[in-house]
């Protein structure tokens, strides 16, 4: 056991456990934050992305003590890190709403967290862009073509729809619908 502190969605977190543990257990059995899901366990399918520093990551095998005093960011923590109220669905989510990506749900949280690096680095990418940063997404339900779009809508911020289903779908409606 090792005392390791993180930044977990902007507030620091410290935690007594084994360096070698996944971040992704860290997360979700130790600071109760579930929307980070469990896929394959080997970092293959992306469920689990997270960002660490501002970088997509697979937490199911990244050992916590890769992340020790580092900024790591959940789909939770993902719309106070660009600045917007908690109760407030990033414009990744809101997108993901109006063009009804979800069928299972079960990887949206990686597929969105992925997407929103995409977008940090590269604003307004282009359809080979978005293929190459969202590669190593899997959906088992086939919603490919519904995320590329969703990832296109959310680009374009003068996009109305976007903006109004941003502001007036809570944060707590999008995370709360999901699998556990």
């Amino acid at each position: 056991m090792a005392d390791i502190t993180l930044r977990v969605n902007g507030s620091e977190k410290k935690v007594s456990i084994s360096p070698e543990t996944p971040l992704l257990w860290v997360l979700r059995d130790t600071l109760e934050l579930t929307g980070t899901k469990f896929g394959c366990g080997a970092g293959l399918c992306g469920a689990c992305t997270v960002h660490v520093d501002g970088n997509a990551i697979r937490s199911c095998s990244t050992p916590v003590s890769q992340v020790a005093g580092k900024n790591v960011t959940t789909i939770e923590g993902l719309p106070a890190s660009e600045g917007l109220p908690a109760d407030q669905l990033h414009i990744l989510q809101a997108a993901w709403i109006a063009e009804e990506v979800p069928q299972c749900g079960y990887c949206q949280a990686g597929q969105i967290m992925s997407a929103a690096a995409l977008l940090k680095k590269t604003p307004h990418p282009t359809d080979d862009q978005i293929t190459q940063a969202m590669n190593g997404n899997l959906c088992r339900c086939g919603t490919y073509e519904r995320i590329r779009k969703a990832i296109h809508r959310a680009a374009d911020a003068a996009d109305k729809d976007v903006k109004k289903v941003a502001q007036n779908l809570s944060a707590g409606e999008l995370a709360g619908g999901g699998a556990q």
